[in-house]
């Protein structure tokens, strides 16, 4: 997330923020003097950013706001000119805080609804919404669940990306660091540490101290559509990512490569709720795919992997899916009466 945040300050936040919380609110609360490479609040900061000084309703809104010390490096490679013109700048907590807690909102929903959409258009049979397991109007409900769970994850989440944001995490930029071996190798390791993480966490919330309170809202859809892939407690979602943010504060990874595993991630989480059970592909006893996961919403106590099968079969929770336990067998009956009463 620290990446995202650098191009975001870079390319929009900081001209926000300029806006926002302008220095220029503050001039007349620090009357400090231009010495040693440092700008007045009341001429420089503002006129940096374009900012035309002078009282507004919002400046004095915002001037009983707390900020850090006004005066900033003007010579600093790090920050636009842009950066200068806010009173808060780029390394203040409760900025980084409201700024993560905007792409966290915006980055979810944007995940969810085109990983979702495309995979309920394209890839999801809509035949399963005639079983009768499904709900009336679950698409719907799934969505208003997720919808609802979104921001209480996000504030729960909040602490890991401000980690990675203030630098105690692992993640770095570059390369050379750790070698290309490496940057390859902790692909592979990444998903087995959090496929493990994930398993135990996810069969932890299945005692039946936890599962009533906080797991069993996710298995109110029997047969899942992907719109269901974030319909849960928000508490069950956070503790279900934790493995994902626990990783890079213990191991080294690239930052741009942990970008790209945390939106696989969600696409994944979304591609396995399609309720299919295409059966007999070569890496079926390898990869946890969807239906291993259908399965899991059959059954509730088997396959609780998220992409392969070894901690299962490790926890003697593994179940093979078989073309005997496809769920679209139970439509054959129902189309047979159609069928019946079409004929009478």
């Amino acid at each position: 997330m620290d990446f995202v945040l650098d191009i975001c300050d870079e390319y929009a936040f900081d001209k926000i923020w300029a806006h926002l919380v302008p220095a220029s609110a503050f001039a007349a609360h620090n009357p400090l003097p231009i010495e040693h490479g440092l700008v007045n609040a009341s001429s420089g900061l503002s006129q940096v950013a374009g900012i035309v000084a002078g009282p507004s309703k919002w400046a004095e809104l915002v001037s009983f706001l707390p900020h850090p010390p006004l005066p900033v490096e003007l010579d600093s490679p790090l920050y636009s000119s842009a950066a200068l013109g806010s009173a808060w700048p780029r390394d203040y907590v409760p900025r980084q805080l409201l700024s993560l807690t905007l792409l966290t909102l915006v980055g979810i929903h944007v995940l969810y609804f085109i990983f979702a959409w495309l995979s309920y258009k394209f890839i999801f049979n809509h035949d399963m919404m005639r079983h009768p397991r499904f709900l009336k109007n679950q698409v719907k409900l799934e969505i208003m669940t997720s919808l609802r769970a979104f921001p209480m994850m996000t504030l729960l989440t909040l602490p890991w990306f401000q980690g990675e944001v203030m630098g105690y995490s692992r993640l770095y930029e570059n390369v050379d660091d750790f070698g290309w071996a490496y940057l390859l190798f902790s692909i592979p390791f990444f998903l087995v540490f959090t496929d493990y993480g994930v398993y135990w966490v996810h069969r932890i919330l299945h005692h039946p101290a936890l599962y009533k309170h906080i797991h069993k809202p996710h298995h109110k859809w029997i047969i899942p559509t992907p719109f269901s892939s974030h319909a849960f407690h928000p508490v069950d979602g956070y503790l279900q990512s934790v493995p994902y943010h626990l990783f890079i504060f213990i191991f080294p990874l690239h930052r741009i490569l942990y970008l790209g595993l945390f939106v696989f991630v969600n696409f994944w989480s979304i591609f396995i709720h399609d309720s299919d059970m295409i059966t007999g592909h070569p890496l079926e006893n390898i990869i946890n795919g969807p239906a291993h996961h259908t399965l899991h919403h059959l059954y509730f106590t088997v396959n609780y992997g998220q992409y392969f099968t070894w901690a299962d079969k490790w926890g003697g929770s593994y179940r093979q899916p078989e073309s005997s336990l496809d769920p679209a067998l139970d439509l054959k009956p129902l189309e047979a009466d159609l069928k019946a009463q079409k004929s009478q």
